[in-house]
């Protein structure tokens, strides 16, 4: 699908191709036809203020790359794994669990390093909640929050304490193929008491029925730090009601990033 600068593809075209045989099969089983519509997390930074449906539970994976080289130090970062697993409790209520595998690699001059990072990122639990649907003016709304759990992440990537953020997303209708959704919120994390605010805003429309495509700005705003601000794009395809393939790419505005990457698959179980 595309090759990463510098960096042998095998690894990552077998696990996408795994992922997505894996996924197909179950479809292919699978007559069931989810009602209301499938509404996933990813592949944007912007949250959606929806919930899963009461007792069924949605997978929404994938893997990323991101670049960025200064000074002529190139810092790359390749996520194996970034599952997120979403469980309808209540008719507004979820239950979320998260776990990324990733893999860090440092070159100097374009001689890569032997030292490499490697392992879990800290556990991802949390909830949310929908507050309000749509009405008129006033958009769907909705409260998301999360712990990571220093404990149960690999050495190379355990913070010495919890981490947490918040965050109201919201979602207005624009017409009957296009739509706005945008999420404010802080989070506190990487061992630091700094709190940093965040925002996202994307705009998203309906190809047709199967395809969609959207554009994104997000980022944050640190207590002592410089803002960080970031823009991706991406589209997705509805394989049949309960799956969805993405695709995304992106930068930063600031001073960050150079390249991001990233493909993935939601999948909604059926009862």
């Amino acid at each position: 699908m595309y090759k990463l600068p510098n960096m042998k593809p095998t690894k990552l075209s077998i696990l996408l191709f795994l992922l997505c045989a894996t996924l197909q099969t179950f479809a292919q089983d699978d007559t069931y036809q989810v009602d209301p519509e499938l509404i996933t997390d990813r592949p944007d930074a912007t949250e959606s203020p929806s919930t899963v449906p009461v007792g069924l539970l949605q997978i929404e994976t994938g893997a990323f790359y991101t670049s960025f080289e200064k000074d002529n130090i190139k810092q790359e970062v390749l996520g194996y794994n970034t599952t997120l697993l979403r469980y309808g409790v209540l008719d507004n209520l979820e239950l979320r669990l998260g776990w990324n595998f990733e893999e860090g690699r440092t070159s100097i001059g374009g001689t890569r390093l032997d030292d490499v990072q490697s392992g879990f990122s800290p556990l991802l639990a949390g909830m949310k909640v929908n507050i309000t649907q749509e009405d008129g003016l006033l958009p769907t709304i909705g409260l998301i929050g999360h712990v990571f759990l220093p404990l149960s992440a690999s050495s190379d990537y355990r913070p010495e304490t919890t981490g947490v953020d918040f965050r109201l997303s919201f979602d207005h209708t624009l017409s009957e193929t296009s739509s706005i959704a945008y999420n404010i919120g802080a989070e506190w994390g990487n061992d630091s008491s700094e709190a940093a605010y965040i925002y996202t805003l994307a705009y998203g429309y309906g190809i047709t029925d199967k395809f969609g495509v959207y554009a994104e700005v997000y980022g944050d705003f640190p207590e002592d730090s410089k803002a960080n601000h970031f823009w991706d794009a991406g589209l997705t395809y509805l394989v049949q009601n309960n799956l969805q393939l993405d695709a995304t790419v992106g930068t930063s505005i600031t001073e960050g990033q150079d390249l991001l990457l990233s493909v993935g698959a939601s999948y909604r179980i059926p009862k």
